[in-house]
Parts: structure tokens; sequence; C-alpha cells
């Protein structure tokens, strides 16, 4: 039988990092908890504002979220309210999930900080397209159709040197299943040092789950 394994694990530490680093100190388990609570609940609420990646720097008196977004805009919103009614929100979510006492709350109320950073082009992220796939998709658009427009938008910027986008599930609502690709270009998925960015989006149909894979290839990276 196969071995599914995500292509990120093979290049950390090579041309890949870790998505959340830095000090956890004694107590490991919870911060890595945290980690994972702040990461579901910013992923669930922010939905709908095209969110690229979220990395979490952990300092010795500082805990610093970084969204990555196409929309930073709507994420902040107007002098600086939805990211600090955010902030607040999320810190109300580890409180109810992590059971803190009102000590350990004050001391994550002084640490805890979000930043919004852009993502300059949308369409050389794997995530963010597949996304926009995924949202076509469940407004019922063709899916052989969207795909084909976001592989030309994709194949359209100079730095990406190959693509694949895979669709898989009940396609435009058939009673069998299967799974139908589109690639074009160079895609070298067995070589480490090739940079390709990978993702998996889902699509909520009325008649199911249509699950989507995006490979963007960008070249190779080499050691300095």
């Amino acid at each position: 039988m196969s071995h599914k394994v995500h292509p990120k694990i093979f290049r950390v530490r090579g041309i890949e990092d870790w998505l959340s680093q830095g000090f956890y100190g004694k107590k490991p388990l919870n911060n890595i908890k945290e980690d994972f609570i702040i990461r579901s609940f910013l992923t669930k609420k922010l939905k709908e504002s095209s969110v690229d990646r979220i990395e979490i720097e952990r300092y010795l008196n500082k805990t610093n979220v970084v969204v990555y977004s196409a929309r930073p805009g709507i994420i902040i919103g107007r002098g600086g309210e939805g990211i600090e009614k955010l902030r607040l929100e999320l810190l109300k979510e580890i409180f109810k999930k992590n059971k803190l006492s009102l000590v350990e709350w004050k001391d994550l109320e002084k640490k805890l900080k979000i930043e919004v950073k852009e993502v300059s082009n949308s369409w050389t992220s794997s995530v963010l397209v597949g996304q926009w796939i995924a949202q076509r998709i469940e407004k019922r658009m063709p899916f052989r159709k969207t795909m084909k427009q976001a592989l030309e938008k994709v194949l359209a910027n100079k730095e990406v040197k190959g693509v694949k986008i895979q669709v898989s599930g009940r396609l435009d609502g058939t009673q069998i299943a299967r799974s139908e690709w589109i690639e074009r270009g160079r895609l070298p998925r067995q070589t480490i040092r090739a940079d390709i960015d990978y993702s998996l989006s889902e699509a909520r149909c009325t008649y199911g789950t249509i699950g989507i894979k995006v490979w963007i290839y960008k070249g190779d990276k080499f050691d300095e």
C-alpha cells in the first residue's frame, strides 16, 4: 500500500520552515494546545478573508500571531477596530478551551499580539487558488471551466513553472464519485529542492464534499 506524506515535511529546514516556532518553555504541551486553538479559531473565523497561512512566533514575553491574507483590510477594519475585536474573541476562546485562571488570563492578554500581512499575489498561493475554486464550485459553476480559468490565471505569473489542479468527489452532483485533473508545465514532485506549493481545500456542496488539490511549482531552491 502507498504511504501518503505531505510534501512540505520533506522540505522542512531545507527550503521550508515550521508555521509554529519559538520558545515553548517548561510547559510545551499547553503551548502546543494553545497554538492549535489559535489556528483552528482564526481559520474558521476568517474563512471569507482569503487567508493564506497563519504563523505563530513565541518569545519569552510575547506570542505573535501573523496572519497572511490577500484581503487584509477586511480583517483590520476601520481604524483597527476589526483586529482588536478579533483579538478579544480569540482570548475568550483560549480562556474557555484551556480553562485558564484569572492570573493566566491577564498574562496572556499582555502577551498575545495579532499582526496582519498582505499577500502580494494571490495567484501564486496554492491555498488561495484552492479557496477560489471551492467558492466557484459551491456556486454551481462548471468544475472543468473553473479549473481551466484557475490554471490560466496561475500560469500568467512569470515565477510559476508548472501547475496541477485535481478535484475529487461527486462532480456536478453525479451518482458515482470520481477524480479529474488538469496539469501544465513542469512539476518534479520527487525532487526535494523543488519549491512546490501544495494545498488541499474542500467545497461543501448540497450533494457532498468536493476535494480540491493544487500544486504550484516555482523553480528549484538551493542552499546559499
